[in-house]
């Protein structure tokens, strides 16, 4: 696992261990950021379920103004922590062990992109996309993009009508799929 490009291209990150942590594969990795490479610059992002942290380094790397990385884990938040040092990008980062409902709750910053990678299994998609738009974090012109199995987005499409936001992206790399969800 590395960053692709930008600012800290090529270097190697650390990644958690565990049946509960599922890094990003390098495939989705450079299909979500092709998606996004040129609406990254000065933007903010929230990297919930942060694990190593690659998708909030990525996008810093890649022109992202910051990113808060958001984990319960306190493991996750020393790799988080040691990545963004081995980066150099540790000054536009913010590193939360919370719990991400009491995170969305709390927080009083909106951001431009929400990567959302929930441990597999947990089902927790559709209720990230509900509470990131009850408790109001998405900017106006924010991106959601949730990744994993199929079987984690049933009843995505409920929430979306029921908040006003629609997946606007489809993309399936292996088993596991990536949605972009935005206002309509």
């Amino acid at each position: 696992m590395r960053i692709i490009t930008g600012k800290a291209r090529g270097i190697k990150l650390d990644s958690p261990y565990g049946d509960e942590v599922r890094p990003t594969t390098e495939m989705a990795k450079e299909g979500i950021f092709s998606a996004i490479q040129f609406d990254l610059d000065s933007r903010r992002v929230l990297d919930l379920f942060a694990g190593s942290g690659q998708l909030g380094l990525e996008a810093i790397s890649r022109g992202a103004e910051s990113a808060v990385f958001v984990d319960e884990s306190q493991a996750s938040i020393e790799i988080v922590k040691r990545n963004a040092q081995k980066t150099k990008l540790f000054s536009q980062c913010r590193i939360v062990r919370m719990d991400f409902t009491d995170f969305l709750k709390k927080s009083s910053d909106t951001f431009h992109f929400i990567f959302v990678d929930p441990p597999y299994g947990k089902k927790l998609l559709p209720e990230v996309v509900k509470k990131v738009m009850k408790y109001e974090v998405l900017a106006e012109d924010g991106i959601i993009i949730l990744e994993g199995e199929d079987a984690e987005i049933e009843g995505l499409d409920a929430v979306c009508e029921e908040y006003g936001v629609e997946v606007k992206k489809r993309y399936k790399y292996g088993k596991t799929y990536v949605h972009a969800v935005g206002r309509k």
